[in-house]
């Protein structure tokens, strides 16, 4: 009967080892597979995805001074329309003072 015990803490043990075999085993497969990965993004030349939010704030921070300058060119033709329109008119009353005079 003491041989039975001592046969499965033996079992057990080599289980615990194989299982600890097996977890280091996945370990290291990972560790590959990541390396593997990341060889081939490099070589690939890949974006990462900050550069990607990078650009993204670039982008939107080059259409809002877009919008502004949008708004500043309507704004300034406005101004220059109201001043072609006073000018029209005031050269309408210079020829008109002209020919009555």
């Amino acid at each position: 009967m003491n041989e039975r015990p001592r046969l499965f803490d033996d079992l057990a043990g080599i289980a615990g080892g194989a299982l600890s075999a097996v977890v280091g085993l996945r370990d290291e497969a990972e560790s590959l597979a990541r390396a593997k990965v990341e060889a081939v993004v490099r070589r690939l030349d890949l974006v990462q995805h900050e550069e990607i939010a990078a650009i993204g704030e670039m982008a939107a921070n080059a259409r809002a001074g877009q919008e502004e300058m949008a708004a500043t060119l309507a704004a300034a033709l406005a101004r220059l329309a109201a001043l072609e329109h006073r000018v029209a008119a005031l050269e309408a009353n210079a020829n008109a003072a002209e020919s009555s005079g």
